[in-house]
């Protein structure tokens, strides 16, 4: 192994690390949406039919927790592979057209993200002079889960093809054991 390699291993194997705590970070975070979530439903259900309080925030606020869990989640997906992928090229590839192949569809998948992030951005700015109908709050607040959300799952996939970039490399005890 030449120096090069071993030190790309150190880098993906960081970047492993790093992804895997992002990922956990952020599945805290959809954690507690979710149970915001769920509690918020409730409560929209309970002063709709059983208590008679005017409480009409409970609408508003699910729908924007779970605009947030849901794009959130997606840098989760990124993490483990778990998305939808070109598996049927990918597979009957090997070696460094497999690489290759890769690191375009990962770098397409952060071109892709970046621009939501910066259009995302805007559009978070331009809600930012509209206000929500119940509670009166800028617009901005639940736009902003687009460039967050979009922002973070480029970061994750430039992490994650690191990782796997790495794991596509053989061992050399391996390569040494097939022969």
């Amino acid at each position: 192994m030449n120096p090069s390699e071993s030190r790309f291993q150190q880098i993906a194997g960081i970047a492993a690390m790093i992804s895997h705590h992002l990922a956990r970070a952020t599945e805290i975070v959809v954690i507690i949406l979710l149970v915001l979530l769920v509690l918020d439903v409730w409560l929209g259900i309970m002063v709709r039919y059983f208590i008679d309080l005017p409480l009409t925030f409970t609408e508003e606020a699910a729908r924007y927790l779970m605009i947030w869990m849901a794009l959130l989640a997606v840098s989760i997906g990124i993490s483990r592979r778990a998305h939808i992928g070109v598996l049927f090229l990918f597979d009957r590839t090997s070696g460094i057209s497999r690489h290759v192949l890769m690191g375009l569809i990962d770098l397409l998948g952060i071109v892709f993200f970046l621009f939501l992030f910066y259009y995302g951005v805007g559009f978070t700015v331009d809600g930012g002079r509209r206000l929500t109908m119940i509670y009166d709050i800028p617009k901005s607040v639940p736009f902003a889960a687009v460039p967050v959300s979009a922002l973070l799952a480029a970061i994750q996939l430039v992490l994650v093809s690191l990782r796997d970039q790495k794991a596509l490399i053989p061992e050399p005890d391996r390569e040494t054991a097939d022969l």
